[in-house]
């Protein structure tokens, strides 16, 4: 069928003819050469330019829409993002939340945030005593991984730990998240016996680390685990400036955050990275 079909109109007894070209002979009144077309009035709405300019009309409509939509929405989403960092820090610092307001039990605890070269580093005060949080970021099989990592005011003893993960194996890498397996860190140390920052290793059972205090690894998901140590011995390498200053308490309000100089050196941690 065609689209464009065109109207013609017998000038002698008005028969209209549709089609893409008039007839030589009027059928109803037998003349010859007495068609005219008639011409439509405005955008012709079987013809292409009239489907192009349709279709703009639709596509730039639901750009703007979406615009407005994402616009309206980015406060509410970033009062979740910021509402989940709390949490996840909240849990790296052994608290329960379930019943009470999350926010508010942020606010009563974590008083003071570090830069540490656009690192932060969170500064919460538990029964009077100071913790300091790290941020935590990585990769695992499938994903991303992340967490956070609380320390004693030594810098030295880990005091609590949270991870995230983006799409790990469930039942295998995902179990990063549980506190079967993040119960492991509490009470171990960073610094070896001379007090450098060596981190905590995450090997598989019977494995022994050298010179650094160890977890057991998952079970089935050795890419995962490995991931978990790499990404802690490479965020505390990145903090180590921040680490080594033990005379470093912050006492700066959450608008002036203190900012730690670029380290000039930075102690390799020591990784061990399984078959």
């Amino acid at each position: 069928m065609n689209m464009a079909q065109k109207k013609f109109v017998c000038s002698v007894c008005g028969y209209v003819h549709n089609g893409d070209k008039a007839p030589e002979v009027c059928p109803i009144c037998k003349q010859s050469g007495v068609f005219v077309e008639e011409k439509k009035n405005g955008l012709d709405t079987n013809s292409n330019v009239y489907t192009i300019i349709y279709a703009t009309i639709i596509v730039v409509i639901v750009a703007v829409l979406l615009a407005l939509v994402s616009q309206v929405l980015s406060p509410r989403q970033e009062a979740n993002r910021l509402l989940d960092q709390q949490k996840q820090i909240l849990v790296a610092l052994n608290q329960n939340y379930d019943n009470t307001d999350p926010a508010a039990l942020y606010r009563s605890l974590v008083n003071d945030t570090i830069d540490v070269n656009g690192a932060p580093v969170f500064v919460a005060n538990i029964e009077g005593n100071t913790k300091y949080v790290l941020k935590l970021h990585g990769a695992g099989l499938w994903g991303g991984i992340g967490g956070y990592l609380a320390l004693d005011a030594d810098k030295n003893t880990i005091y609590g730990i949270n991870f995230n993960h983006e799409s790990e194996t469930p039942g295998l890498g995902a179990e990063i998240v549980t506190d079967k397996f993040r119960s492991q860190f509490p009470g171990k140390h960073i610094r070896n016996a001379a007090g450098e920052v060596v981190s905590v290793a995450v090997l598989k059972a019977g494995k022994v680390a050298d010179g650094q205090e160890q977890v057991d690894a998952l079970s089935g998901a050795t890419i995962t685990s490995d991931g978990v140590s790499t990404m802690i011995a490479t965020n505390l390498a990145e903090y180590a400036e921040f680490l080594n200053n033990i005379d470093n308490i912050n006492n700066a309000s959450d608008s002036e955050p203190t900012t730690c100089a670029a380290p000039t050196s930075v102690s390799e941690a020591n990784l061990i990275t399984e078959e």
